[in-house]
């Protein structure tokens, strides 16, 4: 199994790189740039920086499940499905924010019902699914706890939260695509060591998906990482949400998205603050939201927080691994 890890991770990486060049030729040819807020004083370089380059890891990732996901991975192929109708989401707010040349594509309302009735369908699948049902994990100890009917609508917030968080964090060269590398690979890995029920085919193959989706990210970070030559877009970042929703569903691990993706929570709670307590003071709590623009404002190279955010969160993965294993 480690052998299959090893080599699907470089497949997946060795594709996205390949496929990266073409990507940003194409992005360029019909002109898919990225419309810069212009109140983020120092992206205003960024202007004109081809968008969509989430097709980079999308595309590989999609190749790398029909290569190494034989027999019995029905759930890793539908995290994919649930990958590509988040992808389309995404894609047709780029490609709104491109025709018209704003940063705005789709309204929120749009946005939140069509993610309600993707996660709808997955939460319903979950309750009458024998490969799913209606329990989640704890952390540490890997006893579970049974929602009953409550999974539904559990499902469906989670799906939102995760998607708009892992959207949100996408906002400096290189962030989303290395908090989620890192992400995936802990997942991944605490699977395969620690899960008393990685045996089974249908989990080793999520947790195999968690691992070349890392290798795609890496891939895609070689294009990404500060200068970006690309973005990934909302076509990207709601794709990657989507996918690591999907995984942690049918691999009942929600809970552990709190504790190792802790820098999604942190991004999507700060603009929560932020919205909230301007509403009601018309003061700001933070320089600018999310968390990471803050951190920009304070003077703070976006190299630096980037790296920082991802040391967190492999340093988090890393120590749940060794006190499962403990």
């Amino acid at each position: 199994m480690l052998a299959n890890s090893m080599l699907s991770f470089l497949v997946a990486f060795l594709i996205a790189v390949v496929i990266g060049p073409i990507v940003i030729l194409l992005s360029k040819k019909f002109k898919a740039s990225q419309t810069i807020l212009e109140y983020v004083e120092g992206h205003k370089i960024k202007q004109g920086t081809p968008t969509m380059g989430g097709f980079i890891f999308v595309i590989s990732i999609s190749i790398c499940t029909i290569i190494f996901c034989g027999v019995e991975s029905f759930l890793a192929k539908l995290s994919i499905i649930i990958m590509l109708a988040f992808c389309i989401l995404g894609f047709m707010d780029d490609f709104i924010k491109i025709k018209f040349k704003q940063n705005e594509g789709l309204k929120p309302y749009q946005k939140i019902v069509s993610q309600f009735a993707i996660a709808s369908i997955v939460a319903f699948f979950c309750y009458y699914s024998p490969f799913v049902g209606s329990s989640i994990l704890l952390p540490f100890s890997f006893g579970s706890i049974d929602l009953g009917i409550w999974i539904i609508p559990f499902v469906i917030l989670f799906f939102i939260a995760v998607t708009n968080s892992v959207n949100l964090i996408d906002g400096l060269d290189g962030l989303s695509g290395s908090v989620s590398l890192a992400f995936l690979m802990g997942i991944g890995a605490l699977v395969f060591v620690c899960s008393p029920y990685a045996a089974s085919l249908q989990i080793s193959n999520l947790a195999l998906l968690c691992i070349f989706a890392s290798g795609a990210l890496l891939g895609y970070l070689c294009f990404n990482i500060y200068p970006a030559k690309i973005f990934m877009g909302d076509t990207g970042s709601l794709a990657l949400g989507g996918l690591i929703a999907g995984v942690c569903v049918f691999l009942k691990m929600e809970i552990f998205l709190v504790i190792i993706g802790i820098m999604y929570v942190l991004t999507a709670i700060s603009d929560i603050i932020q919205v909230l307590y301007y509403k009601k003071t018309k003061k700001r709590v933070f320089l600018m939201a999310p968390l990471h623009h803050h951190f920009e404002k304070k003077g703070i190279n976006e190299n630096k927080i980037t790296f920082i955010y991802f040391v967190i969160t492999l340093i988090i993965a890393g120590g749940m691994i060794l006190l499962c294993m403990w």
